[in-house]
């Protein structure tokens, strides 16, 4: 059995949806694991789940920043991560 990871919304009649469509696999038959949030804990975030049109916003402004020679050394950018 092989195991993959995919998200869905459950509805009002408790049918699931998926959110994508699962490719490179035959129609059969599956067993579906589904886990809820609880609603007793804080739902975590995923640090990855930035909204595509904020991190295009957010090159294009980098972008900008270099064409107009706003940029620093990258030696000055590593004494700062060194630093944190």
């Amino acid at each position: 059995m092989k195991a993959i990871e995919v998200t869905g919304t459950l509805d009002a009649t408790g049918q699931l949806s998926l959110d994508q469509p699962i490719e490179n696999f035959s129609p059969s038959r599956v067993r579906v694991i589904v886990l809820f949030p609880d609603v007793t804990e804080d739902v975590e975030t995923d640090p990855d789940d930035t909204p595509i049109e904020e991190v295009k916003a957010s090159f294009r402004r980098a972008l900008q920043q270099a064409k107009s020679g706003q940029t620093r050394p990258i030696s000055e950018l590593w004494e700062r991560i060194d630093a944190e």
